[in-house]
């Protein structure tokens, strides 16, 4: 037995049983709970709902509704691109215009530019930063309560934006503000989802962020009903019926969705745990009805992970762990021990510098190509072709992002995250229409990718326990930071007259340098935390082999011990 009990579980990283030994219940536990672990009273907020509870139709039904949903408003601010021709047609901050620029007839002037652009920076902005409240609110009131606060956004937000013409104050900017906070209210509040089939989570995940990469679509189709009406059908009328889509969600949440979240198999093998069968409270034998319980919660387990075997699950796990290099390497910190890390400054710099490359691409795609092609036109095609690959490139990097994280160590991860950035801002100062495809093409792969392994390098790196905190605090100073955007406008069109490759060379040896440091950093600690995991390994072997035993004996031992 005492061999059995090295085994890693396959679903939590730790035997469920250890803690029925008398000195397990006082043995300090990995959590996944980003809600640190305490002793409640007995009246207190109410429970994780089982997935069992639940039949599996509803099941069903909930993912393909919040997939249908996510779509609709996870992040349709994203599709900037292709709504601000829109608000550029309809003259929105053409009275920001000098009479010379009016004169010259220019598309769009330099003050309009700046507050358009302003306009997506914001809510850009307030996207990663609304990630902490979203959190505070998923936790202590649930998923229905946090979405339907994103409704209230979405609505906010929709007429504003309809009615921003008729405003006596600048209506534009709160209503796209109010549009970007709804989107990870409702987007992050469907992550639980993926416990509806915990066989299938890595897929449900894939299809809930496809359906947020692709939500940027929403106002590419707008832009073409609007282009196909001959510019009838105005902003006014399109928010109007937008409307619809919070109308939805609200239904959704009040008939079909969980109030609270779904258990975790984290969650039901600590339920085990917490109450061994013979256990007792203040000298008070179990309920019967308690210790049903207990005895249900195997099968439970059984039931949402299938028939595969255990020992291979365990297999799974312990290579992902090992193919990582970096799993585990703060877990146990607390959360101001991570943030003042390298681990945490590193990344931190990276997703700065890089959510900046970013939003700034997609706010200025047109007009930096309007200069480098010296072609008007030529910068509406590259804006037009950006438009379509946005959304689908959410969808076809979905294969190439599980392939990466799941099969590859993260030093090589953040390798290629540095490489393809590395090439996008190569490509960003080449003055010709192949090489504008060519890093339209690659940016819309890179951008998913970037994000979900950003996502992945924390909860690899720090641990669920504190993953809630510091990934959130990484992604809302990031987004801040990105209010600097300001900035590269004013270098870009006062500075360097209106030529972007000079900003777009500052930014490409930024994200170069700082992409060096954290992968040579994560690459060494990669290399020693292996050595010392094979050091420990070792350790453990002489301490479970005991003096003068040959393997034979110990595994006599052990299938009698077993028998």
């Amino acid at each position: 037995m005492a061999l059995k009990d090295q085994r890693r579980s396959s679903t939590g990283g730790f035997d469920p049983w250890r803690g029925q030994s008398p000195a397990g219940s006082e043995r300090r536990r990995l959590s996944f709970n980003p809600v640190a672990q305490w002793d409640p009273p007995v009246t207190h907020e109410e429970p994780p709902v089982g997935v069992v509870e639940t039949s599996k139709s509803k099941r069903i039904a909930q993912v393909a509704v919040a997939a249908i949903y996510c779509l609709l408003a996870a992040g349709p601010v994203f599709g900037y691109a292709a709504i601000k021709p829109v608000l550029v047609q309809e003259g929105v901050y053409r009275g920001t215009c000098t009479k010379q620029e009016l004169r010259d007839g220019v598309w769009v002037c330099y003050e309009q530019e700046l507050r358009l652009n302003l306009m997506f920076t914001v809510a850009a902005v307030s996207t990663n930063v609304c990630a902490l409240p979203v959190g505070t609110v998923l936790d202590r009131f649930g998923p229905r309560i946090a979405s339907l606060v994103g409704v209230a956004f979405l609505t906010l937000g929709s007429l504003f934006m309809a009615f921003a013409a008729e405003l006596p104050f600048d209506g534009y900017i709160p209503g796209y503000f109010f549009l970007a906070l709804g989107g990870p209210f409702v987007f992050i509040s469907s992550f639980q989802l993926s416990n509806t089939f915990p066989k299938y989570s890595g897929s449900i995940l894939a299809l809930l962020t496809g359906a947020f990469d692709t939500s940027s679509a929403i106002f590419l189709g707008y832009r073409l009903l609007y282009q196909g009406t001959n510019c009838s059908f105005t902003p006014k009328k399109f928010f109007l019926c937008y409307l619809v889509v919070p109308v939805f969600i609200l239904l959704a949440q009040i008939f079909l969705m969980p109030a609270q979240s779904y258990k975790t198999i984290s969650e039901l093998v600590a339920q085990v745990e917490e109450e061994p069968p013979s256990a007792t409270i203040n000298g008070d034998h179990r309920t019967p009805g308690r210790r049903r319980g207990r005895e249900s919660v195997t099968s439970e387990i059984t039931a949402l992970l299938g028939p595969k075997k255990a020992d291979k699950r365990v297999a799974v796990e312990d290579k992902r762990a090992n193919q990582s290099g970096v799993y585990g390497a703060m877990h146990g910190k607390t959360a101001l021990q991570q943030v003042l890390s390298p681990w945490f400054v590193l990344i931190t710099l990276f997703t700065v510098v890089q959510m900046l490359r970013i939003n700034y691409f997609v706010a200025t795609v047109r007009t930096q190509y309007t200069e480098l092609l010296h072609s008007h036109s030529a910068g509406v095609q590259v804006n037009e072709f950006f438009d379509v690959a946005l959304p689908l490139g959410g969808v076809i990097a979905v294969p190439l992002i599980g392939i990466v994280l799941d099969h590859t160590s993260t030093p090589f991860a953040l390798a290629l995250l540095v490489g393809l950035a590395t090439l996008i801002g190569a490509f960003g100062v080449i003055g010709e229409m192949w090489a504008a495809y060519a890093n339209v093409c690659v940016f819309v792969i890179y951008r998913p990718l970037y994000y979900t392994a950003v996502s992945d390098y924390s909860a690899k790196v720090f641990g669920f326990a504190t993953f809630g905190k510091v990934y959130g605090l990484v992604i809302c100073l990031a987004g801040l930071f990105n209010f600097t955007q300001a900035a590269l406008d004013t270098l870009t069109h006062r500075t360097f007259g209106n030529d972007p490759v000079p900003v777009n060379i500052i930014l490409l040896v930024t994200a170069l340098f700082v992409g060096i440091l954290l992968v040579g950093f994560v690459w060494r600690k990669s290399y020693t935390l292996s050595r010392e995991k094979l050091e420990e390994e070792a350790e453990d072997a002489r301490e479970v082999l005991m003096p003068d035993a040959d393997e034979d004996a110990v595994e006599g031992t052990h299938h009698n011990g077993t028998a």
